[in-house]
């Protein structure tokens, strides 16, 4: 995949669709692709945060663990991205990445990304109102899973 490739896939991801062009390159080329094979771990909850991931080709589950076992809460397939939260927050892992096909990453190392929206106001903005509509539509779909458990929470 060449890095124009790369740059049509960064936006295709909701976070980076309104970015210009040439800031996209920059991202790409400062990223670094790795591939996973099937049961490999990508980053376990708990994990210090370091980078986030754009999907380039195959599938992977994501998990949580709670006292009860793991839950698979997601899967991220071609053009999804994980770990998006390392990219402003320091925060650890709040969950398990496993591959589940051959996975393609594309690695955005966070030191990368938060250079480049120093310098591009826009580009933080845009990328903020991206992750605010993310975590919207995380809560409304935790709320609709809440919501069809037999025992009440209160």
């Amino acid at each position: 995949m060449s890095l124009n490739d790369e740059v049509m896939l960064l936006r295709q991801v909701p976070y980076f669709g309104r970015i210009d062009a040439c800031k996209l390159k920059l991202l790409a080329f400062t990223s670094s692709r790795v591939c996973y094979e099937p049961g490999q771990t990508i980053f376990h909850q708990g994990d210090a945060s370091e980078a986030a991931y754009v999907v380039l080709r195959g599938t992977a589950d994501i998990v949580a663990t709670a006292p009860g076992g793991e839950m698979i809460i997601g899967e991220a397939s071609a053009g999804t991205m994980i770990g998006e939260m390392c990219l402003v927050s320091d925060a650890p892992r709040v969950s398990t990445v496993r591959a589940t096909s051959v996975l393609e990453l594309l690695r955005i190392p966070r030191d990368s990304f938060l250079r480049l929206i120093a310098d591009n106001p826009r580009m933080s903005f845009e990328f903020s109102r991206a992750l605010a509509e993310t975590i919207r539509d995380k809560a409304a779909g935790l709320a609709r899973q809440l919501a069809r458990r037999p025992e009440r929470i209160v």
